[in-house]
């Protein structure tokens, strides 16, 4: 693993020189991710979401942060999350889309305590409870998320 996470690191530093070479970037994040790491798949994934560097792709995206999420990579899991609860990339799945925020805010990332507090306001995914979004919601709040 540690072979992964040197080409990782590579690409970071490659794609935040001053002229990147995208291509070799793309690249070392491949093989990095090939060899098991989450962080490469997950940043593969945000390439395809939102179309840089690469043209925008929802399926890949979707099949990207399925593969980070297995190693429970918390923004993966959130990204999976919304991509879950809007239909992009996957089919649509509240109830996966719910499951996979609190898996994402038990892990740490910070913007799924509002969501999964969303959630249970409006009853996504899980039966409305008020009592239990007001607790995430305000936990949300300290957390600096609103």
């Amino acid at each position: 693993m540690s072979d992964a996470k040197e080409k990782y690191d590579r690409a970071l530093s490659e794609a935040n020189s001053d002229s990147p070479d995208i291509s070799l970037v793309l690249e070392l994040l491949n093989e990095s991710m090939d060899e098991g790491c989450s962080d490469s798949a997950y940043a593969l994934a945000t390439w395809y979401l939102f179309g840089n560097h690469v043209e925008k792709d929802w399926n890949k995206a979707a099949f990207l942060l399925k593969k980070a999420s297995r190693d429970k990579h918390p923004s993966a899991l959130y990204d999976l999350a919304v991509c879950y609860e809007e239909g992009k990339g996957v089919k649509q799945d509240e109830g996966e889309a719910f499951r996979l925020y609190l898996q994402a805010a038990l892990r740490g990332d910070r913007q799924s305590f509002h969501e999964v507090g969303r959630c249970y306001y409006y009853g996504i995914g899980v039966d409305e409870d008020k009592t239990l979004a007001d607790i995430w919601l305000e936990r949300a709040e300290e957390l600096g998320v609103d």
